[in-house]
């Protein structure tokens, strides 16, 4: 079953976020398996909301053990997300 995934990253910015994804990337995780769509929304703060949908919460606990240290290293204080059972999304 399809999850989303809702990060809610009060001490992550922009450039915290760029790091992270040149690491991800740099780790052969830029496209994780299993990544269906990702969002990063920028609150009126500087802090992000990261959104996902991933196929399955097994792809994205894989994912969670290069993830989690990378965000670790950029500084970013590691939160549990919220996470919801995808019913349904139309493309388009």
């Amino acid at each position: 079953m399809s999850i989303l995934v809702v990060f809610t990253l009060s001490s992550m910015n922009s450039e915290k976020y760029d790091r992270t994804i040149n690491d991800l990337v740099a780790a052969g995780q830029g496209n994780p398996e299993g990544r269906m769509y990702h969002f990063a929304t920028i609150n009126e703060d500087g802090s992000f909301i990261v959104t996902d949908v991933w196929e399955s919460a097994e792809l994205l606990e894989e994912f969670s053990k290069t993830l989690i240290p990378i965000l670790e290293n950029a500084g970013v204080v590691n939160v549990e997300p919220k996470v919801y059972p995808v019913h349904n999304y139309i493309q388009g």
